[in-house]
């Protein structure tokens, strides 16, 4: 931690009711996790070369450039510190600027391991993981995302010379957005339709070379490039997201990943004693991750709001006394303190999706395919909760800062415009919540059938007495019991997928139903989700958590997170008959209630995020308070100030104000 001066917010820190030290623990995991994420994150924060003060200034070529020597200088660290593969991963991770190494390592190192054969490994993963080659992940299409079976690029098998043959058949089979692509990686795992003998065998991987290792020219046939400048100053520039494209691109036949499906010398296709399954296992690990990077990034958002809500004092001064903190106001804790809560929720929620990623594996490996379809419906739909509240939270985060949140100095605008494309990438986030609502209504159609629901659905074979289920909370106090609070959550979600699943019934076809009601079932799915996060925070809570206070606090959160969604969706709980508008408005009262007790704890809260000044990159967001000396001081670090007369001023604004523009030629 960056702490160097007046500590400007230590009042705010001696009012914390709990163990900071043991709380920073509890949000890391472990305290194996929480000391490699100490010292990766102290050695990034103070080497000079990791520095990003000027990232927002600068343009897009020097921006690259620069990302490009730092993700050099921190492959060059790790090998001299001889760092291993998880301290090396954490490095990357607070050296926080996105780079090709982070899918280098993320997506096409792991596409090798799990779906190569043990020959195609031992030939590839030295060269990736010395970085002898440099690797990138091309699915996405210019005309296909979220649609993986309507992929357009295709690889036919040619007998004859034992190749395949790589094409892009029309200008929307043009790989698009693979991070990596554009400019740097020397190979790719590309996904394409697999042709042989005339048939088509759906969707495989190949390697496939895309530069040469001497002069990293692209090769014959392949043509590729950078797909342009994004969303937000600094942000995912420095990532090279590409564009390419296949003429009649020739591999070896060897270069098709074939654990699961080989083809032979004379193109028979032939499947493994593999399952097949085990590549919907790799899907739940990827989008575990994504929901922990929600948690972090809503974190970072909610620590900027949080710190800067207490140095900002507006309005409420009397007898010139001092003006009120902003963070006292109940309108700036009716919006903050919630998604504070959600950051604590969705780290939780996230910690369970890794326990859910290693059961399903040890259960794939086993050949027991039970829990698959179950646990591939809630990590899509916790996917899309998260990332979609974590966009939207950012931006409320920016927001709940006035003015100065617009700065890119506060650290939020690039924040925001590196984290929404969480919100479309490994699944657009409409489309997940759709494949939840066709697997919850499966399992409605099946209950009384024998088929027991298992896993989050287990609420389900208690529609019963969830569907006649009325609220027992009677005093406001009473919405802090757990099992009430949970029981509301669940007959919500059952209520309202029962009432879909009937309204469906009445279609012709499923399909019609499907696409007429996919609002409404949107909204299914998401109750059920919200649902999961609320019962694995219930869950949390059960499991011992040293350190004194720190339990009393998550406690805090946990209510605050369920009752401002109950407040938030009173409609649906209201409309279902799920609590009646008294018990409402208890809800509502005892939240305000929890603001309160939330409000002295609240930069406590946020300190054990453990996030240094570097990583979190805001000057409105500073450990130490010390806002406004420090915006000062950086805006004249703008490149519009190295001259206190404008390029421009002989031209455009000096025969403006001698009335001779109309002699002037622009």
């Amino acid at each position: 931690m960056e702490i160097g001066g007046v500590d400007h917010l230590a009042e705010e820190r001696s009012k914390a009711e709990f163990d900071v030290d043991a709380m920073k623990i509890v949000w890391a995991g472990s305290q194996h996790a929480f000391d490699l994420a100490d010292r990766m994150s102290k050695l990034v924060s103070t080497d000079p070369v990791f520095g990003k003060d000027n990232r927002t200034m600068l343009d897009r070529k020097d921006l690259f450039k620069t990302t490009l020597r730092k993700a050099a200088y921190a492959f060059k660290r790790i090998n001299e510190l001889n760092l291993t593969y998880e301290e090396a991963t954490k490095l990357r991770f607070f050296m926080d600027e996105s780079n090709y190494m982070g899918l280098h390592w993320a997506m096409f190192v792991p596409a090798i391991k799990g779906q190569g054969t043990e020959e195609q490994k031992e030939k590839w993963l030295p060269l990736a993981e010395k970085m002898q080659i440099i690797g990138c992940y091309a699915q996405t299409e210019l005309g296909h995302g979220s649609n993986i079976q309507g992929l357009e690029t295709t690889a036919a098998f040619d007998s004859n010379t034992d190749e395949f043959v790589i094409h892009s058949p029309t200008l929307t089979s043009s790989k698009w957005w693979p991070g990596g692509l554009g400019k740097v990686s020397t190979h790719a795992v590309v996904y394409a339709r697999l042709l042989t003998e005339g048939q088509d065998h759906g969707v495989h991987g190949f390697i496939v070379q895309l530069r040469s290792l001497e002069d990293h020219m692209p090769l014959q046939g392949i043509t590729v490039g950078d797909i342009g400048t994004k969303f937000g100053n600094g942000a995912y520039n420095t990532m090279d997201n590409g564009v390419l494209r296949f003429d009649h691109v020739r591999i070896p036949r060897n270069q098709m990943l074939m654990r699961v499906l080989q083809v032979s010398r004379e193109g028979k296709c032939t499947y493994s004693d593999v399952p097949r399954q085990l590549i919907y296992g790799t899907m739940v690990y990827v989008r575990q991750t994504i929901v922990t990077a929600a948690s972090t990034a809503l974190s970072r958002a909610v620590t900027i709001a949080t710190r800067y809500s207490c140095v900002r004092r507006q309005f409420g001064s009397q007898n010139g006394g001092p003006e009120t903190q902003v963070i006292d106001y109940k309108t700036q804790q009716n919006r903050l303190f919630p998604l504070l809560a959600s950051a604590y929720a969705f780290r939780f929620v996230a910690e369970w999706l890794e326990w859910l990623y290693n059961d399903v594996t040890d259960k794939l490996k086993a050949n027991d395919f039970s829990t698959l379809q179950e646990a591939h419906a809630c990590t899509a739909g916790l996917k899309s909760l998260t990332t979609s509240a974590t966009a939207d939270a950012i931006e409320e985060c920016r927001k709940l800062c006035g003015g100065h949140g617009y700065l890119c100095s506060s650290g939020l605008p690039e924040l925001f415009a590196v984290y929404v494309p969480a919100c479309t990438y490994e699944g657009d986030n409409m489309v997940l919540l759709l494949q939840v609502a066709r697997f919850l209504m499966k399992t409605v159609s099946q209950l009384g059938s024998g088929i027991q629901p298992v896993g989050t659905t287990a609420y389900m074979g208690r529609s019963g007495h969830l569907m006649k289920c009325c609220c027992t909370v009677e005093r406001a106090e009473d919405w802090l019991e757990p099992s009430l609070i949970l029981e509301a959550f669940e007959a919500r979600a059952i209520k309202m997928a029962a009432s879909c699943a009937q309204n469906l019934a009445i279609f012709s076809s499923p399909d019609e139903g499907f696409a007429e009601m996919s609002a409404d079932l949107a909204e299914v799915a998401v109750a059920h989700c919200q649902l999961i996060v609320v019962s694995k925070f219930i869950d949390k809570l059960k499991q011992e958590v040293p350190g004194k206070g720190v339990k009393q606090q998550l406690k805090f959160l946990c209510n605050i997170y369920a009752l401002s969604l109950l407040h938030k969706h009173q409609g649906e709980f209201l409309a279902t008959s799920s609590i009646t508008a008294e018990q409402a408005l208890l809800a509502t009262a005892q939240l305000r209630n929890l603001y309160s007790q939330v409000r002295p704890n609240a930069v406590a809260l946020v300190d054990s995020f453990n996030y240094t000044d570097h990583y979190l990159g805001s000057i409105l967001g500073r450990y130490d308070g010390n806002v406004y000396p420090k915006l000062y001081e950086a805006a004249w670090k703008d490149p519009l100030n190295d001259s206190v007369v404008p390029n421009g001023y002989v031209e455009y604004i000096k025969p403006l104000l001698e009335g001779k523009l109309h002699l002037s030629r622009l």
